[in-house]
């Protein structure tokens, strides 16, 4: 009794952590990755992710179903179940209330978006130091990337069922990406307004699209990005500083064409700052970062 009751409790731990992890995920410029660090969930998630051996299904198609059962038992289900639930609660739930603020109050709404890229910029900048003229042209690079390709008229990719695989795949490997959020590159996509609609009308289809193209992310490229990451570190991540600085194109524009009053515009862009680099500063130091050159990294 005692035992099913501490299971309870660990359970009702991780599935309250993937709620604040589900809720980052879906804010542009939150990396869900990021709160699982400072809840001190992230090394076992990533060990977890790194163990998983989707052999499994191909013993399946074969018919060895002792096999199969012996990979399947591996996998780290009493971590995946109550996280994974937690996360798709927050993200439902979320969804409505961000759609409504969107549509209600956009303008707000996109300066508080603002606030919280530009902190995860600063704060990325400021972990990783990456300051050489090689560099800086990798984030100009970026930088002009993003702005031209959040520019108006420049992205008319539409929302397919195949432009939603790609989607997913693309957001969770942005997620695997330390400091950057998967909702940040649906804003990058143009792909965010729509996907908040898609939850919050729970349109099976195109949730189990995207979720589809992120489970193929996950087993395509998580190891790739791994790789990249570790020998060209650098250049990646100056890269993605200047992709985040080039799409505030776009809530800036959303800002322009809907503000009524600069004040109300100025706090709440930043209250997103702060929501971001505050508690972010202050949980850096305590927090021990797994060492990644011997776990695949994973950002949910």
């Amino acid at each position: 009794m005692a035992g099913n009751n501490m299971i309870s409790k660990e359970s009702l731990i991780i599935f309250l952590k993937g709620l604040f992890m589900g809720v980052a995920d879906i804010i542009p410029g939150i990396s869900g990755g990021t709160i699982a660090l400072i809840t001190g969930i992230y090394e076992r998630l990533v060990h977890s992710i790194s163990k998983i051996d989707f052999k499994f299904v191909a013993y399946l198609l074969k018919g060895d179903f002792g096999e199969a059962k012996e990979n399947i038992s591996k996998i780290d289900f009493k971590l995946f179940i109550p996280l994974v639930s937690g996360i798709g609660l927050a993200m439902l739930f979320m969804s409505n209330i961000i759609h409504f603020l969107l549509k209600n109050a956009t303008a707000l709404t996109y300066a508080f978006f603002f606030g919280l890229i530009v902190a995860s910029a600063v704060l990325l900048y400021k972990k990783e130091h990456f300051m050489s003229f090689k560099n800086i042209l990798f984030s100009i690079t970026g930088f002009i990337f993003a702005f031209l390709f959040t520019g108006a008229g420049a992205l008319q990719i539409g929302h397919s069922l195949p432009v939603l695989f790609i989607s997913g795949a693309l957001a969770i490997c942005a997620m695997i990406l330390p400091g950057i959020s998967g909702a940040f590159i649906l804003l990058l996509l143009n792909q965010y307004e729509h996907m908040l609609f898609v939850l919050k009308n729970l349109q099976f289809l195109e949730i189990f699209t995207f979720c589809f193209g992120g489970f193929a992310g996950i087993l395509c490229f998580s190891r790739v990005l791994d790789y990249a990451l570790r020998k060209y570190e650098a250049a990646i991540m100056s890269f993605l500083i200047g992709l985040m600085l080039g799409v505030l194109r776009l809530p800036y524009q959303n800002i322009v064409s809907t503000m009524d009053s600069f004040l109300p515009v100025l706090i709440s862009a930043m209250l997103g700052f702060f929501i971001v680099f505050v508690p972010e500063k202050k949980f850096r130091k305590p927090a021990k970062t797994p060492d990644m050159s011997k776990q695949a990294p994973v950002d949910t």
